[in-house]
């Protein structure tokens, strides 16, 4: 094969490989934790706790912002659900309640639900683009005939000249929804309502 053909052959494989190394789909393996303090109400009575993945689509956005890119970016119910319980059932434990996934009647429960989770691209200015992230959380509880829902919402803007890699989404949307919970779990009401 001639040097020039090959060097051609060479260029164009590469160039595929980097095209299609922009438009590769993101998997991100979250982690989030509550890190605020939360109001002690209890006295180590026993309370149902559940997470529940509420979304849509387990697709949040994509990493170019067209809705027809294959860039998506995917967190995985399977793999969210369990972490955001231990953080549910840690954040029981601390309010000084029992947690547990038993249901039985007349106990009191708290469901936490991830309701909305998105990446979108905001603003494009020469040089810097802008991701947006949101995070909708609701949580329920009830105890006896009495309900509280509380619906917590956690917001980012972050610019950026080069696109995010993997890694850094998945610290953004950790740092998103580490932020919900937080907002969650310090409101009182919650809590309150458990004790009565």
């Amino acid at each position: 094969m001639p040097r020039r053909l090959f060097l051609r052959l060479l260029a164009t494989l590469l160039a595929g490989s980097w095209l299609a190394g922009c438009a590769s789909p993101h998997y991100l393996q979250l982690n989030p934790q509550r890190s605020a303090d939360v109001p002690v109400t209890g006295s180590g009575q026993a309370i149902t706790v559940i997470a529940v993945d509420g979304r849509d689509s387990e697709v949040i956005g994509t990493r170019t912002g067209s809705a027809m890119s294959t860039a998506t970016i995917t967190v995985n119910a399977h793999e969210l659900v369990p972490r955001l319980q231990r953080e549910a059932e840690r954040a029981v434990r601390d309010m000084g309640f029992r947690p547990t996934t038993e249901r039985a009647e007349g106990r009191p429960s708290l469901t936490l639900t991830l309701d909305h989770l998105g990446y979108e691209r905001g603003q494009s200015r020469p040089v810097v683009d802008e991701a947006r992230l949101e995070a909708v959380f609701i949580a329920e509880a009830r105890n006896g005939g009495n309900t509280y829902t509380g619906t917590y919402t956690s917001r980012r803007t972050q610019t950026y000249a080069v696109r995010p890699d993997r890694d850094t989404n998945t610290r953004m949307v950790n740092d998103l929804l580490s932020d919900g919970l937080d907002r969650a779990f310090r409101d009182p009401e919650l809590g309150r309502l458990l004790a009565r």
